[in-house]
């Protein structure tokens, strides 16, 4: 039986729509029940009514803090019956709340091998560093930046002449095969909750 998806996003959404054409190419079992934004009027949102998904936005500027923030996205999830959580670009630090509610069901694409360059600008970090070799993690998500056990990694090479368009591009692109992969392991059972 199909699981149900929540699928946060806070910007273009090209993830979720790696997501959306997997389930419509029967490559996931799973439907999405509902996209949440923290921004109004990103890219990720279209792609949400294109594919006649719902999806809400719920701002954390109008929250007093986070967990109040949280404790939204959680009755907004709950309603739409979502069993499993996956951040997609979300720029957001969740907090015990979140956490509590879908223990073990949240997972997380980052674009970089973790535990390197965890947080934002991952791209620019590799440069910066000098590495050969980068890539993306998809992982379980606990309290912190980009912490959680690791579920799966693909690695990208650093190109000579590389700039953070560039190898952001390639990046992405990995990221939206392995998120595709991960998501239909956990459909299919075989990537079980975290602690389980």
């Amino acid at each position: 039986m199909a699981i149900t998806l929540g699928v946060l996003v806070s910007g273009n959404g090209t993830n979720l729509q790696a997501i959306l054409d997997a389930i419509a190419a029967g490559r996931i079992d799973a439907r999405v029940g509902l996209v949440i934004s923290n921004k109004p009027g990103v890219k990720a949102l279209e792609r949400a009514a294109r594919a006649g998904v719902p999806s809400v936005v719920i701002s954390h500027r109008e929250h007093p803090s986070r967990e109040a923030f949280d404790a939204e996205l959680v009755r907004a999830l709950r309603e739409a019956g979502v069993e499993w959580v996956a951040l997609a670009g979300f720029m957001r630090i969740v907090t015990p709340v979140f956490l509590d509610a879908f223990a073990g069901r949240i997972v997380n694409v980052h674009p970089a091998l973790l535990p390197s360059f965890p947080g934002v600008n991952a791209q620019r970090q590799a440069l910066e560093h000098g590495v050969k070799i980068t890539g993306c993690t998809v992982h379980f998500v606990e309290l912190g930046v980009d912490a959680g056990p690791i579920i799966a990694q693909r690695a990208v090479p650093v190109l000579p002449g590389d700039d953070e368009a560039s190898l952001s591009e390639r990046i992405h692109a990995a990221e939206h095969e392995l998120f595709v992969e991960v998501l239909a392991d956990i459909a299919s059972g075989k990537v079980k909750p975290a602690g389980q």
